[in-house]
């Protein structure tokens, strides 16, 4: 299935039973509430899918599940974490024998690599695999920063197409579009610069409340892409202290306990993370339950893409 880079794609948490094996069922909810409220793609096994604690079967359970799920709806991406370029080679070659439509890729893992061997080691998994690249440029929380030069030689390789922003630098946007123009699709990897993000031109969201907030992460997006920008604001603004629930380290913990106030998600996470406690898991859900007292009625915000496309 070819990949369209745009819209919003969320990085969906592993959902887990009490004996630490995968909960297909409590997945399959929301991956079904994803698609209804109209995502553009599924991202498996981020940060928020507790990527370094799955087995390579584990992975290619989910794959296979969410490919069954989707139903050529929506395009299914892997993200690919790895300390070796030929673990990231097996990981891109797997993603594609199991039925992945792409691949988010980090620089390598635990290596602060230099310039050169952070651009030899995504054009090596590159040239080993049919499937699009979309690069994740975190330097924030992974100390390696893929600059705009390096992106200039990485886009030789035409499978490379896209980048996670996460540079938390909004400015960076524009010198992408000011460079690359549709060369390099950008998607904002931080929700809590989503709405800003968008406005300044990027072509997409990979979100992380999304998974316990579908349809008003979505909604955002298409209004703003529909230029409803005071709609969009109205509801990003409620939506921002949920949001800033995805930019700490136990943003897995504080999400998983918003999909469980939603109803599409379970609590269970893989240790050594471990459920929220005390005064810490008051505050988020006391955070959580805020945002469901004064959650928003949306527009219909599905017929500005159906527009759209008949325009």
């Amino acid at each position: 299935m070819n990949v369209k880079w745009e819209g919003v794609m969320p990085a969906v948490t592993t959902k887990f039973k009490a004996d630490d094996t995968l909960d297909l069922d409590a997945f399959g909810i929301n991956i079904k509430a994803q698609l209804e409220a109209g995502v553009n793609g599924i991202i498996l096994g981020g940060t928020l899918g507790e990527a370094s604690t799955l087995s390579d079967d584990e992975k290619k359970i989910l794959i296979k599940e969410t490919v069954r799920l989707v139903n050529d709806r929506v395009p299914v991406i892997i993200n690919i974490a790895e300390q070796t370029t030929k673990g990231a080679i097996i990981a891109a070659q797997n993603a594609q024998a199991y039925g992945a439509s792409g691949l988010m890729m980090l620089p390598p893992m635990r290596y602060k690599a230099t310039d050169f061997e952070t651009m030899t080691y995504f054009k090596e998994v590159a040239n080993s695999t049919e499937l699009p690249i979309m690069v994740y440029n975190n330097p924030v929380d992974y100390n390696i920063e893929v600059t705009l030069d390096m992106f200039e030689e990485l886009l030789k390789n035409p499978n490379i197409q896209a980048v996670k922003e996460s540079t938390r630098d909004i400015s960076n946007i524009t010198r992408i579009k000011n460079r690359f123009g549709d060369r390099l699709k950008i998607l904002c990897g931080v929700d809590t610069l989503a709405l800003e993000s968008i406005l300044m031109g990027a072509d997409g969201w990979v979100a992380g409340l999304v998974d316990a907030f579908p349809a008003e992460t979505v909604a955002i997006f298409e209004l703003a892409k529909a230029g409803r920008i005071e709609e969009a604001l109205t509801i990003y603004r409620w939506f921002l202290p949920l949001l800033e629930l995805d930019i700490t380290p136990q943003l897995v913990q504080n999400i998983k306990l918003a999909e469980v106030a939603t109803g599409i998600g379970t609590e269970q996470v893989r240790a050594p993370r471990l459920p929220l406690q005390g005064a810490e898991r008051e505050h988020v859900l006391n955070i959580i339950q805020e945002g469901l007292r004064t959650r928003p009625v949306l527009p219909d915000y599905k017929s500005l893409r159906n527009a759209s496309i008949s325009n």
